[in-house]
């Protein structure tokens, strides 16, 4: 049975999970939003998703853009999930997973080292 949690809850975890990522990186972020929407209006199956120009594309012509959004989607995460403790791991591994495509570092890469 899926997890029942609160909006609140939900994105009090997602606080959670970036507060565990290094300062050292999260000072390096710019110009992006992070969002949690109930699912994506077309893909309903995907966690999160990163959009914009990643840091390792930016160049000096970069300026004037909207934020980068990175959305987490509550939804499909707590219904993959059966019990809290798996709905914050999805939740740290999701958060991980876009944050580092903000970084550039690809798909390939992130699930090949057990990020998604």
């Amino acid at each position: 049975m899926p997890v029942t949690m609160s909006d609140k809850d939900f994105e009090n975890l997602v606080g959670d999970a970036l507060d565990e990522i290094p300062t050292e990186l999260t000072d390096q972020m710019s110009n992006v939003v992070i969002l949690v929407e109930p699912h994506h209006e077309t893909y309903f199956h995907i966690l999160g998703l990163y959009h914009g120009v990643a840091l390792t594309e930016r160049t000096t012509e970069y300026g004037g853009f909207l934020p980068d959004t990175i959305t987490i989607y509550r939804d499909p995460i707590l219904t993959m999930c059966r019990t809290r403790e798996q709905v914050v791991h999805e939740v740290k591994v999701t958060v991980v997973h876009e944050v580092a495509h903000h970084f550039g570092i690809s798909d390939a890469w992130l699930h090949a080292n057990g990020w998604g």
